[in-house]
């Protein structure tokens, strides 16, 4: 039985054909949680919110260095990336290189950044929400 929805400012924020994000869409789904879904893919990766996440999360958290699409671009590229900024700046260019899902949670602003697919810590932020 689906939980009573949870209204929340919830932002998902992913690449709708990665599987890991379809995993998480159905997630927040079972557990009714009301949420607007960011695909970069469609949308381009926000540069001023990118810019807040690296100030929650660090960059070698979120820049996907393990993907198809990391390991496809340049030497020169993948070497140039050495700090916030510089990563940030690929993410831009490049948006399959950010780790998925980032999920944007509603609540204490300092600390309301999810990077990953991790249902255990998901919970535990809708028991905050609750």
């Amino acid at each position: 039985m689906m939980a009573d929805m949870i209204k929340t400012t919830a932002i998902l924020y992913g690449i709708r054909s990665c599987d890991t994000v379809k995993k998480s869409r159905l997630w927040l789904a079972e557990h009714g949680v009301d949420y607007v879904f960011h695909d970069y893919k469609l949308m381009g990766v926000p540069a001023a919110r990118l810019t807040e996440w690296l100030k929650i999360v660090p960059w070698e958290t979120l820049l996907n260095r393990q993907g198809t699409t990391w390991r496809q671009l340049d030497e020169a590229t993948r070497l140039s990336v050495m700090d916030a900024a510089s990563a940030s700046c690929v993410m831009v260019a490049h948006p399959s290189t950010v780790k998925r899902p980032l999920m944007e949670w509603s609540g204490e602003a300092s600390n309301n950044v999810t990077v990953g697919f991790k249902p255990e810590e998901w919970v535990t932020r809708l028991d905050a929400l609750r």
